[in-house]
């Protein structure tokens, strides 16, 4: 079963979050995952063909994902788009910003709408917010208090080395785990 993590990162802290849905979903027995820069040149349209899910991630600029994903988007989905060559296929989001908010839940619902339209199974965290009562931590997993996906937030002062926090990237890897695990019993529902 093969999971592909589309994802842009400018300073480094989502591809740390990629790494970690990557790592989530190797967790899955007999699950694969490919990660996939769309700062590359040229996108692996027959491994993303080929994936049983997709899962997308960017940072959140101005309340939307990068102009990166975003041209991914636009442009380089359009043949996928046209013949819904993606249709059923599992779909997850992740995103990261400087800011505890940052707008991430509007990039969420963005990629989300996105893989509506290209017919895909949107599958968000079954978790309950973390941090929410006066007992919590930030150390809880979903400290963010997303359900659509995996929020990060990391200190535009730190690097990548160092920031997002455990918990979020715990989030991240929680998040590819769910999808290869949805993605295996959907696979095994249509065999």
């Amino acid at each position: 079963m093969l999971i592909s993590i589309v994802y842009d990162s400018g300073f480094g802290h989502t591809a740390r979050l990629a790494e970690a849905v990557a790592e989530g979903a190797h967790r899955h027995p007999g699950a694969e995952a490919k990660l996939v820069s769309v700062r590359n040149s040229h996108s692996p349209w027959d491994v993303l063909e080929a994936s049983d899910a997709i899962i997308f991630g960017s940072p959140t600029y101005n309340g939307m994902f990068s102009a990166k994903l975003k041209q991914f988007f636009e442009d380089a989905t359009k043949p996928v788009w046209h013949d819904l060559k993606w249709r059923n296929k599992v779909a997850a989001g992740f995103t990261n910003s400087g800011a505890h908010s940052g707008d991430k839940l509007n990039a969420l619902i963005s990629m989300a709408l996105i893989a509506a339209q290209h017919g895909m199974i949107w599958v968000g965290l079954d978790l309950k917010p973390g941090n929410s009562s006066s007992t919590g931590s930030n150390a809880e997993l979903n400290r963010l208090g997303s359900w659509l996906g995996a929020m990060a937030q990391a200190n535009v002062d730190e690097g990548p080395d160092v920031a997002p926090p455990g918990s979020d990237l715990q989030t991240a890897a929680y998040l590819g785990e769910r999808v290869a695990q949805i993605a295996a019993r959907l696979k095994a529902d249509q065999g």
